[in-house]
């Protein structure tokens, strides 16, 4: 699916709803199915005929306009409940699918909407878990759900329940729910099914519709700035990810970037969908829950301003190049390994570095908008240790009286080297024939930057 683009393009909703949709040739398949009530309490009256004459009526006009327009890349079908079986008793299984996906089924949705008559009840959880199935596979659709509905959920199931499967599972979008002369506070009872709109009389729901198509085919725009520390949007070369936030699915990766005027690129964005994102900074950001408006340029803004960490060991010609664990501050999962003498930008903040030389050395470091941290340590110095034979022992570093501990010897080998930080030490060791600790020998040294040293026991 072709959805990151340069330049603008979505449509706007000019006098009629419809009026203002732009064809595009490379945009996914739109798949939209009706789910239509034929229960019952469609045979009630409202305002000009009953209900079922009504919606059939306005149906039909919106289906023409439809048809009018020749688009290439949508698709339409019907599902109907309620219609089949007279309640009561009661048919919780009364929902067929009258009118398979396909091209051109216009006429089709048109003959079996005027054929319905009203009798059963109104199995809408059932309606949209059978949907499912309705969707044939497909790589590149969109999938659309618009209820069309005069009642509520009649069958003890609950249809925010399949609503919310059939998103997170990647089958359809977040459905439409247009009520036909529903009370107001029934609002509260669809709004989580999907996107509703309240439809009391019948100049509101030929206008509803037309609005639910529109938003239905049409795409809009949108740009990610990654902002700084100062709120501009200059950060860019950074990787980014976008997925759909209720199902998972990746919609689209790429590097941002910005053109010769500063600006990003333009993203083509679905107003039905709403989006996770997630800036591959150091560390990464995530923003999630991000919607978008339809008929405007959405810009969304994502904090990421950072600096610049230099690690450097002077004074070295060493191939020795120590790495180093890089930290948030009490916490230790390690954010990123970063090796002396390279460069690497991270999000502005505080953070805990952990140099993994003989001995070790920590510290905090500060990363500041647009600036560079500099942490220089000397170059270690090589030790070969030497004893007389085999045996336990280790290296200390020496802080006043104090021996901290560095490295083991190997209790099997007679030859031993370090890589040391410049500073004074004290090998400890002990044959391994010796049955006494009087047989231990310690011994002294002091390791210089890229010096050479040995130590004999």
């Amino acid at each position: 699916m072709k959805r990151f683009i340069h330049g603008l393009v979505f449509a706007l909703v000019l006098s009629s709803p419809l009026a203002g949709f732009a064809q595009q040739n490379d945009a996914p398949t739109t798949r939209i199915l009706f789910i239509f009530d034929g229960s019952g309490s469609m045979q009630g009256r409202w305002e000009t005929g009953k209900k079922i004459d009504v919606a059939q009526r306005l149906m039909t006009q919106m289906l023409d306009s439809l048809q009018s327009l020749r688009l290439q890349n949508l698709e339409l079908a019907l599902r109907v409940y309620g219609h089949n079986k007279p309640s009561p008793p009661q048919d919780c299984n009364d929902t067929h699918l009258e009118v398979p996906f396909g091209n051109n089924t216009y006429v089709r949705i048109k003959q079996v909407l005027r054929s319905i008559i009203p009798k059963g009840t109104t199995p809408i959880a059932r309606s949209l878990e059978f949907s499912a199935d309705d969707f044939t596979p497909c790589n590149d659709c969109r999938n659309i759900i618009i209820l069309i509905t005069d009642g509520l959920e009649e069958c003890n199931e609950d249809p925010c329940a399949v609503s919310r499967m059939l998103q997170e599972r990647g089958i359809a979008l977040k459905p439409f729910v247009i009520g036909i002369g529903l009370d107001p506070e029934f609002r509260s009872t669809f709004e989580c099914v999907g996107n509703y709109f309240d439809a009391a009389e019948e100049s509101t729901f030929k206008k509803v519709l037309g609005v639910v198509i529109s938003q239905a085919l049409n795409n809009t725009s949108g740009q990610i700035n990654l902002l700084d520390d100062n709120g501009q949007p200059i950060e860019t070369d950074v990787p980014l990810a976008v997925y759909d936030a209720v199902s998972g699915k990746l919609i689209e990766s790429f590097v941002h970037t910005l053109d010769a005027n500063g600006n990003p690129d333009t993203l083509v964005l679905d107003p039905l969908v709403t989006y996770d994102v997630s800036v591959f900074t150091v560390p990464t950001v995530h923003q999630r829950g991000v919607e978008v408006q339809e008929g405007t340029h959405n810009h969304i803004n994502i904090p990421a301003g950072r600096g610049t960490l230099d690690l450097r060991m002077s004074g070295s010609r060493s191939a020795q190049t120590p790495e180093v664990l890089v930290r948030r501050p009490g916490e230790s999962r390690t954010l990123h390994v970063q090796t002396f003498n390279t460069t690497q930008e991270y999000l502005t903040g505080t953070y805990e570095i952990e140099i993994l030389t003989l001995p070790r050395i920590y510290e905090t470091v500060t990363i500041s908008q647009d600036e560079t941290n500099t942490v220089s340590i000397p170059a270690p110095g090589t030790v070969f240790i030497q004893t007389s034979s085999a045996g336990p022992g280790g290296v200390y570093v020496r802080r006043g009286d104090e021996l901290i501990w560095v490295a083991e010897l190997q209790a099997e080998e007679t030859r031993h080297t370090f890589a040391l930080q410049p500073g004074d030490y004290t090998v400890i060791h002990r044959p391994t024939t010796a049955q006494s600790s009087l047989y231990s020998k310690s011994k002294s040294f002091t390791v210089s930057p890229g010096g050479s040293t040995t130590v004999k026991l």
